[in-house]
Protein backbone atom coordinates (compact mmCIF):
# COMPACT_ATOMS: atom_id res chain seq x y z
CA UNK A 1 0.00 0.00 0.00
CA UNK A 2 1.35 3.08 -0.76
CA UNK A 3 1.32 6.33 1.28
CA UNK A 4 -2.18 7.71 -0.72
CA UNK A 5 -3.78 4.40 0.98
CA UNK A 6 -2.44 4.89 4.26
CA UNK A 7 -4.27 8.25 5.49
CA UNK A 8 -7.82 7.03 4.57
CA UNK A 9 -8.68 6.03 7.81
CA UNK A 10 -6.33 7.51 10.22
CA UNK A 11 -6.43 7.77 13.42
CA UNK A 12 -6.28 11.83 13.85
CA UNK A 13 -7.08 14.14 10.92
CA UNK A 14 -7.51 17.92 11.19
CA UNK A 15 -8.97 20.13 8.69
CA UNK A 16 -7.99 23.74 7.43
CA UNK A 17 -9.43 26.34 5.67
CA UNK A 18 -7.56 28.29 2.88
CA UNK A 19 -4.26 30.37 4.05
CA UNK A 20 -4.74 28.47 7.22
CA UNK A 21 -0.81 27.93 8.47
CA UNK A 22 -0.86 24.36 9.78
CA UNK A 23 2.85 25.27 11.36
CA UNK A 24 5.85 27.72 10.75
CA UNK A 25 9.25 27.31 9.73
CA UNK A 26 11.18 27.17 13.87
CA UNK A 27 8.43 26.05 15.11
CA UNK A 28 9.06 22.11 16.95
CA UNK A 29 7.02 19.48 16.18
CA UNK A 30 7.03 15.80 16.90
CA UNK A 31 4.35 14.56 14.04
CA UNK A 32 4.34 14.24 10.15
CA UNK A 33 1.34 14.93 7.66
CA UNK A 34 0.06 13.19 5.00
CA UNK A 35 -3.00 14.81 3.01
CA UNK A 36 -5.90 12.92 2.37
CA UNK A 37 -7.51 15.72 0.22
CA UNK A 38 -7.27 19.48 -0.35
CA UNK A 39 -3.53 21.27 -1.55
CA UNK A 40 -1.08 23.06 0.82
CA UNK A 41 1.96 25.21 0.26
CA UNK A 42 5.35 24.68 1.77
CA UNK A 43 7.58 28.14 1.81
CA UNK A 44 10.80 28.88 2.84
CA UNK A 45 10.55 32.66 3.97
CA UNK A 46 8.71 34.34 0.64
CA UNK A 47 9.73 31.80 -1.84
CA UNK A 48 7.35 28.25 -2.57
CA UNK A 49 9.05 25.77 -2.15
CA UNK A 50 6.58 22.59 -2.94
CA UNK A 51 2.99 22.50 -3.07
CA UNK A 52 1.55 18.77 -2.00
CA UNK A 53 -1.89 17.41 -2.40
CA UNK A 54 -3.88 14.03 -1.58
CA UNK A 55 -1.85 10.93 -0.68
CA UNK A 56 1.44 13.17 -0.33
CA UNK A 57 3.12 13.47 2.83
CA UNK A 58 5.17 16.30 4.48
CA UNK A 59 6.75 17.62 7.74
CA UNK A 60 9.04 13.99 8.18
CA UNK A 61 12.41 15.61 9.04
CA UNK A 62 10.41 16.16 12.59
CA UNK A 63 9.82 12.69 13.11
CA UNK A 64 13.42 11.81 11.70
CA UNK A 65 15.51 14.32 14.08
CA UNK A 66 13.15 16.25 16.09
CA UNK A 67 14.65 19.28 15.15
CA UNK A 68 12.47 22.51 14.18
CA UNK A 69 10.14 22.69 11.30
CA UNK A 70 12.30 24.11 8.10
CA UNK A 71 9.35 25.45 6.13
CA UNK A 72 5.70 27.03 6.88
CA UNK A 73 2.93 24.45 5.83
CA UNK A 74 -0.42 26.93 4.69
CA UNK A 75 -3.82 25.57 3.23
CA UNK A 76 -3.86 26.48 -0.22
CA UNK A 77 -7.65 25.09 -0.21
CA UNK A 78 -9.94 23.71 2.25
CA UNK A 79 -8.10 20.50 3.48
CA UNK A 80 -7.91 17.38 5.59
CA UNK A 81 -4.80 16.24 7.09
CA UNK A 82 -4.20 12.74 8.68
CA UNK A 83 -1.68 13.95 11.51
CA UNK A 84 1.23 11.04 12.40
CA UNK A 85 3.10 10.62 15.23
CA UNK A 86 6.06 8.65 15.48
CA UNK A 87 4.74 5.54 16.64
CA UNK A 88 1.99 5.10 14.03
CA UNK A 89 5.41 6.16 11.62
CA UNK A 90 7.18 3.37 12.90
CA UNK A 91 4.21 1.29 12.70
CA UNK A 92 3.76 2.31 8.93
CA UNK A 93 7.25 1.97 7.95
CA UNK A 94 7.45 -1.68 9.60
CA UNK A 95 3.91 -2.61 8.39
CA UNK A 96 4.09 -1.24 4.73
CA UNK A 97 7.38 -0.64 3.62
CA UNK A 98 6.67 1.55 0.26
CA UNK A 99 5.11 4.06 2.72
CA UNK A 100 9.33 4.52 3.98
CA UNK A 101 10.00 4.46 -0.19
CA UNK A 102 7.65 7.42 -0.35
CA UNK A 103 8.57 9.13 2.82
CA UNK A 104 12.08 9.35 1.76
CA UNK A 105 10.80 10.25 -2.07
CA UNK A 106 8.98 12.66 -0.62
CA UNK A 107 12.01 14.17 1.86
CA UNK A 108 14.59 14.04 -0.99
CA UNK A 109 12.63 16.10 -3.37
CA UNK A 110 12.33 19.07 -0.66
CA UNK A 111 15.45 19.04 0.14
CA UNK A 112 16.66 19.45 -3.34
CA UNK A 113 13.96 21.98 -3.78
CA UNK A 114 15.07 24.17 -1.17
CA UNK A 115 18.86 23.56 -2.60
CA UNK A 116 17.75 24.57 -5.98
Amino acid sequence: MSAKGVFHGAKRTTTLEPGDVLFNAGDVGDEMFGVISGELELRLDDRVISKVGPGETFGELAIVDSGPRTLTATALEACEIAVIDKRTFLFLVHETPTFAIDVMKSMASLIRSIGS
